[in-house]
This record gives structure tokens, C-alpha cells and sequence, in this order.
């Protein structure tokens, strides 16, 4: 009788609420004791999970799984702060924005299904490449969700996630996903501090460190963590034997005990309206927050996003090297390859010290995201060996250039005259050198790219289509690709979703604001910032300025919280000025400018330099910068040899640049007056930079304080 009641709840049309269920877990509390403990406490939840796994035991057959089926919780609200509480749906009544909700197993069922036996996951051990298949990558993943269960992760708590990108990063994020807890990445740069913060916000009961580095810090904070019951680490052995702290071997050794009718039956109880992920953002303005995103959320936006790009089946791959703990890397690596049964590589730990270039030569992706950085470092690198070219080398290559540069602009309207010529000398030989010659679309995303950077590649015949979106929206939002395609241009709004410009100027420049079913539940724990973010309508104001052309593309122009002021009131967006005196001035590698409540304009600015193995900035220029000052008659190696002799040649250069600059703005206020060049580089370790190397701009400001106030004589 009480199973019959379950299941007439767990339909869509239910007759009965779910209160009966309290009222029948009364009325036989004799045979089900544990199950009515839990209904007087007022967790109705646990009462199924406990009542089910009661009745079945290990010896009963589980509950078949199945991939279809709608599994929706009754919800009222748009958006919820509330861990287990679920929230309505956006849901169209035609197109993609109508497809059935699926919960995250669901979808994974479904590719392991028809698609087991292809390679799911490749990672390298002792520099040989090792696959997991989909149907081994399934079993895993399972495998950890009872061991999360043996470890007593409760329903809606946290497994935090610490470490760099490979398969038991997936494993134990899935893992916790199926066992009904809330998967958390944690950034690798955290202090101890700000893991802690985000292990205690989330009230994590496991923590999944990589190695020996990332479980010290945990164990620094360990006693301000009172919801923690186990740490296990994925790579290595423990230089230490710890209470409750395991190997990954062991861990996975753990729940070997729990019945899979157990697993079962909690995984059929997820909705598609409820919070599986928690996506913390950078903490830029304050402590990070944590973004709620529901089963729907990833699932929709990744058929959407796929979709959109025409992937095909089991046929797409891809370098897996961008923090997982950021929205952009887990939507591509980790769901839209579930979803469209695709491989995943995982590159070396140090990928952004060099070794990305080795990883993408051997994997040959179909597909390759990187954030503006990580283009403009490959475009330093190819320029960099270009100028040791002979000169016969340099009149091709620019011969070349521009034709693939006039290529891509007219890619519509058919190729020019010597094209083939170009691309079997030059363009074929350029793509296979990075390892993109199999890659029928690059993106960037993150953090604005400049235009320069843009028409370089296009100029190689590389087209890099931007990408636009947040945490809020499940990853993208916007998406440039072949079939729509401007230069500077984010592209246009993801198909089944709207955007509209809020408050829009003269100039049609407004506050974009998203609506679709990629739109997050809300902030966990924050319902004052969660109404910030979303309206009394459900839209997300994403406090980014932009506005569409003709066609319905979208260009973002600036950022509000980013907007200087100036004391006459003129609103000056930093990103356009720091952009252009970049593509005016080859050598310097970060400008900000500053100014806010000033009189006038001031820039601190950054020569591109080399960087260690550590990924620091050195003191060193980069070879490209020593050329450039051979090429006006100064002989420096360093940073500190220009700044120290306030080189004549070199500002005299940068000045220009400026005045190039100021001479194209719109009014006075919005020319550069005074400038500085700062000491080092901005970097992720330094604290200038976030984890996408996406400039912090208040903490540049805390930082190099004494020099704005140099500027305006404070």
C-alpha cells in the first residue's frame, strides 16, 4: 500500500499530496519505523529513500532505470536559494525551448545505451594515452555514488571538487550528481580560506582533492568545516595515513557493499526542476556565490548548444585544460560531450605553461575553446617564430596573410584568386603545426578578445567565433559560429532562448537581460542577490551592456559595475580604450584604465614577458618585445631595464599610441592623460587575474593604489 503511494506521488498527475505520504508512514510506523522517523522531522525526501530501500533490500531486483519519462517536481517559483527546493520551468510550447526535461542520468543513460562501446574519456598514466569507454566511464561514475553514499553524503549536500582536469574529476562529479548530492568545483588558486568558504557554504560532506598540495590546504581548514566527513585524494599515494582521508583506489573500493537496488532507487527519485551543481563565481566584488543549476539547466543547454553547432554523434573531440570549477570548460567538456558522445582528452597539468601545444598535436580536436589569453599567447608564440623566418618565408607567409584575411571576411561570397596556392603553402601547414587541422570550430569565451587578435587568426584562415554567456545562463548564451558570423560580435542568442536590452540609450545600447531554460535557479543561500540578478518577470539582468545590428546580432559594449564615471558624469565602458592602445602598441600585454570619480583618464599598464614554470611573470621580456626594442635602438632584456631608465625610445612609442588612441575618442573625457608602466606582469597567482584570466580590476586597483594616486597628485 505505501509503495502504491509512493508511486502514484512520483507521477506527474498525482492525485494525492505529498503530506499523505506522512499520514500513511504514520498509520504503519510499526513496519516501517525508520521511514517514520524520518516523516515527523519533516524530511519527506529521505522518508522515500529510506521506505523504498526498506521494502527492496539487497536481494530484491532494482527498479529498472529508464531514460525516458518526464520527471518534474511540483514548483510555483521561478528561482529558488533553497538547496532541495525545486523551481518552475521556462518551458515553450514549440521548438527546442519545448523539448522533455531529462535529470543528468537520464541523458547519460541514453548515450551509454547506443553508444557504450566508443571512447568516453582519455587521459595519460606515465605518458601512455588510457580510455575509458562510455559503458566503463558509466560504471565508474556509478561505483562513486555509492561510494559517496558508504561515506554518508546526504541528499542536497556538497562534494567539493579540488584539482586539475581528469577522469576521476568527472567520475566523482557525476559520481555525486547520481547519489543526490550537489556537485562543486573548487579553483586550484583558492587560499585555504576561500575553500573553505566555499566547502562550508555548500556544507560539503566529502572533499576530492588531486594531490598532497590541494589536501594540505583542506586539512588547514579541516576543523572550521563542521558538515565534513571524508577527503579523498584522486592522484598519488598519501604522504600520510589520516583518519577518513582515502586514496582514490580505496574510495572506490568503498561502497562495493551498498546494493545497486539502493543507487536505484535514489536516482529515480531526481527531478529534472531540482539543483544537482553548484557553480561558484570568481568573488570579484565580495565572496563568491553560489550559482544553483538544475538537472534541466545542463541538460537543455547542452542539446541546445550542440544543436545550434550541428555536432554529430560519437564523432566530435576535444582538449580538456580550462578549470572545470568555470562554467565555460564543464558545459563543453563534461556535458556537451555526454550528450553528444564525444571524447574527451585531458591535457597535462601544466597546459598553460606550454604543454597545450604538444596535447592538441596529438589529439587533433574537432573543436577547441580557449579564453582571449590563450589565443594571444599563440599568437605571440607564431609571431615570435616568424621573425626568425628567412625573408623569402616572411614575403609568403604575408602574401599569404592577406589573402586569408580577405578569405575570411568574404567566406560567404567565395573564396579569392591564389586561395589554394595560400592554403597548401601556408594555411595547411599553420593548422597542423597547433594541432587544428581536424577543428571545424574554434571559440573563445570568458573575458573580451581584441579585434587585432581576431583578424591575426583570420588572417591564417582560422576563424575564432566568440562566445557569450555566465555562470547564470548555464555557459553560453549567445553563440558566433560559421552560420552566423561578425567580427566583434558575440554571434546571436542561443536557439530556444530570448534576450532583450533593458533601458537601451540612444544609441541602442542597453542592459542584457537573458530568459530561457538555461537560466539558474539562484544563488544558494542569497535570495537578496538572487532578486538582484532576476526580475519580478524572470529575466536575468547580467549587467553587461550591448546592443544588436540589423540582424540580430549581438555586440557587448561594456560592463555597468566596470563603467568609469568621471567627476564631469560622462560614462566611459574601459574595455574598447584598453583594447585599441593594445592593437596601437604590440608590446604592452595588460592595460586598466582608471579614473572613476576623476577629473581626467589614467591607464596602468604591463609589457608581455616571459613566464616561469610556476606561471609567474618574470622579469623578462619576451623575444618579440626584445626585437621590438632592438628595432628603436635600445638594448633591454628586462622589464626593470626599461622602467628603471624610463627608455626615451619606448615611451616616446607608447605615447604615440596613445595620442593615436585619444584622437579617435568621442569627447574629451575619454582621452588618457597620464600613464605608468607597472613592474610585472597581471597573473591568476598574482590576484590580478581570475581563473579565465579575466582581469579583477578592483584588486589591480588595491594593489597599485599609490601609482592612481601618483596620477591625480592624492
Amino acid at each position: 500500500y505505501l509503495l502504491h503511494t509512493w508511486n502514484l506521488i512520483g507521477e506527474k498527475h498525482t492525485p494525492y499530496p505529498v503530506s499523505n505520504l506522512t499520514y500513511f508512514c504514520i498509520l504503519d510506523k510499526l513496519f516501517v519505523p525508520q521511514c517514520y522517523s524520518e516523516c515527523v522531522t519533516g524530511d519527506e525526501g529521505r522518508c522515500l529513500n529510506g521506505l523504498i530501500s526498506s521494502c527492496l533490500k539487497s536481494s530484491d531486483p532494482a527498479i529498472p532505470l529508464t531514460t525516458g519519462g518526464v520527471r518534474l517536481a511540483p514548483a510555483q517559483d521561478l528561482w529558488s536559494t533553497v538547496r532541495n527546493k525545486p523551481v518552475k520551468l521556462r518551458m515553450e510550447t514549440s521548438g527546442l525551448g519545448s523539448e522533455p526535461p531529462m535529470t543528468i542520468h537520464q541523458m547519460f543513460l541514453a548515450t551509454v545505451q547506443k553508444y557504450g562501446d566508443y571512447p568516453a574519456l582519455r587521459g595519460k598514466k606515465d605518458g601512455t594515452w588510457v580510455t575509458l569507454t562510455y559503458k566503463e566511464y558509466y560504471q565508474n561514475a556509478r561505483a562513486a555514488a555509492k561510494s559517496f553514499l558508504k561515506l554518508g553524503l546526504e541528499r542536497f549536500h556538497g562534494v567539493g571538487i579540488l584539482g586539475f582536469n581528469s577522469p576521476e574529476w568527472f567520475i566523482a562529479d557525476v559520481g555525486c550528481i547520481l547519489a543526490g548530492g550537489l556537485a562543486t568545483g573548487i579553483y586550484t588558486t583558492n587560499s585555504p580560506e576561500a575553500c573553505q568558504y566555499v566547502a562550508d557554504n555548500c556544507e560539503a560532506n566529502v572533499l576530492v582533492v588531486e594531490n598532497n598540495k590541494q589536501l594540505i590546504k583542506i586539512l588547514q581548514v579541516r576543523d572550521q568545516l563542521p558538515h565534513l566527513k571524508a577527503i579523498v585524494q584522486y592522484k598519488g599515494e598519501l604522504e600520510q595515513k589520516l583518519p577518513n582521508v582515502y586514496t582514490w583506489a580505496e574510495f572506490m573500493k568503498l561502497g562495493e557493499s551498498v546494493p545497486d537496488a539502493e543507487l536505484d532507487v535514489l536516482i529515480d527519485s531526481q527531478k529534472a526542476n531540482e539543483c544537482c551543481t553548484l557553480i561558484y563565481t570568481s568573488g570579484t566584488t565580495g565572496n563568491p556565490k553560489g550559482v544553483m543549476l538544475s538537472h534541466d539547466n545542463i541538460t537543455w543547454t547542452a542539446t541546445a548548444a550542440g544543436l545550434m553547432t550541428s555536432l554529430k554523434m560519437s564523432e566530435e573531440e576535444i582538449v580538456s585544460y580550462l578549470p572545470l570549477s568555470h562554467v565555460a570548460a564543464q558545459v563543453q567538456d563534461m556535458w556537451i560531450c555526454m550528450r553528444f558522445a564525444a571524447i574527451t582528452n585531458f591535457a597535462e597539468p601544466d597546459a598553460l605553461k606550454g604543454s597545450l601545444a604538444n596535447t592538441l598535436r596529438e589529439v587533433r580536436p574537432t573543436s577547441f575553446l580557449g579564453v582571449p589569453r590563450v589565443w594571444e599567447k599563440m599568437q605571440e608564440a607564431m609571431k615570435s617564430v616568424g621573425a626568425k623566418s628567412s625573408v623569402m618565408k616572411k614575403k609568403i607567409a604575408d602574401w599569404a596573410k592577406g589573402i586569408g584575411l580577405q578569405a575570411s571576411y568574404n567566406a560567404m561570397n567565395g573564396l579569392p584568386w591564389g586561395f589554394t596556392l595560400a592554403n597548401a603553402l601556408v594555411f595547411k601547414n599553420v593548422r597542423k603545426a597547433l594541432g587544428l587541422d581536424r577543428c571545424r570550430a574554434c571559440y573563445t569565451g570568458a573575458a573580451p578578445i581584441t579585434k587585432d587578435t581576431l583578424e591575426y587568426f583570420m588572417s591564417l584562415y582560422i576563424t575564432v567565433f566568440e562566445l557569450y554567456g555566465m555562470s547564470e545562463s548555464t555557459g553560453p548564451h549567445a553563440i558566433s559560429w560559421a552560420e552566423d558570423y561578425r567580427i566583434m560580435s558575440c554571434g546571436k542568442v542561443l536557439t530556444g532562448c530570448k534576450t532583450k536590452l533593458d533601458k537601451p540609450d540612444t544609441d541602442g545600447n542597453g542592459e542584457i537581460c537573458f530568459w530561457g531554460r538555461n537560466m539558474f535557479m539562484g544563488y544558494l543561500n542569497m535570495p537578496d542577490k538572487t532578486e538582484e540578478a532576476l526580475d519580478a518577470e524572470g529575466w536575468l539582468h547580467s549587467g553587461d551592456l550591448g546592443k544588436h545590428d540589423e540582424d540580430d546580432f549581438l555586440y557587448i559594449t561594456g560592463r555597468i559595475k566596470e563603467l568609469i564615471i568621471t567627476a564631469g558624469g560622462e560614462n566611459i565602458p574601459p574595455v574598447p580604450t584598453e583594447d585599441a592602445l593594445k592593437e596601437e602598441v604590440s608590446i604592452i600585454s595588460n592595460a586598466m584604465l582608471v579614473g572613476d570619480k576623476k577629473k581626467f583618464l589614467s591607464m596602468l599598464l604591463t609589457l608581455k614577458c616571459n613566464i616561469d614554470d610556476s606561471g609567474d611573470p618574470t622579469d623578462e621580456l619576451t623575444p618579440l618585445v626584445v626585437e621590438f626594442c632592438r628595432q628603436h635602438g635600445v638594448i633591454a632584456s628586462k622589464v626593470s631595464e626599461i622602467i628603471n631608465k624610463k627608455e626615451p625610445a619606448i615611451y616616446k612609442v607608447i605615447q604615440e599610441g596613445i595620442d593615436r588612441v585619444n584622437a579617435k575618442a568621442t569627447s574629451n573625457a575619454q582621452r588618457v592623460q597620464k600613464w605608468t608602466i607597472l613592474p610585472q606582469d597581471f597573473s591568476i597567482s598574482g590576484g590580478e587575474l581570475g581563473p579565465t584570466m579575466k582581469l579583477k580590476r578592483p584588486v589591480v586597483s588595491k594593489m597599485y593604489q599609490e601609482d592612481i594616486n601618483t596620477f591625480y597628485g592624492e
